[in-house]
């Protein structure tokens, strides 16, 4: 009894489900899909470029769900870089302890081209199952 007891508190802490709102991720997630998130990082492995992670947000939900492209210290492509960046300064390079965010729909997605890279901290989860 008290191993399931744990189980179910471990579970709780470290998995959630997320309904996916909007295109900005379509083809690879539709609208009102549940996927299961994961903030147990030694379980499921760090946070790396092309992982889908769910961030915090002002919007309604709460959260985003987008693919990390690039990690800090990385270099974005000139193409995706934040559209308030002069690209006469040279190229754009993630921040430390950031990582730079891209929808998978890029012409209806809301992404780190408007609101530049984000914070690791701002990270729920790491998507695992769709």
């Amino acid at each position: 009894m008290l191993f399931l007891l744990a189980f179910a508190i471990f579970c709780y802490l470290n998995f959630k489900t997320v309904e996916v709102s909007g295109r900005s991720m379509f083809p690879t997630f539709k609208s009102g899909q549940h996927v299961l998130v994961s903030r147990a990082y030694w379980l499921v492995g760090p946070i790396k470029d092309n992982d889908v992670v769910v961030l915090t947000d002002t919007g309604p939900t709460g959260y985003i769900i987008k693919r990390v492209m690039w990690s800090a210290g990385e270099t974005v492509n000139w193409k995706w870089a934040p559209e308030n960046y002069d690209i006469r300064k040279g190229p754009f390079v993630v921040p430390p302890g950031c990582v730079y965010v891209l929808g998978d729909n890029r012409p209806e997605s809301e992404d780190s081209r408007k609101f530049g890279p984000r914070k690791v901290e701002e990270i729920l989860g790491k998507v695992l199952v769709r």
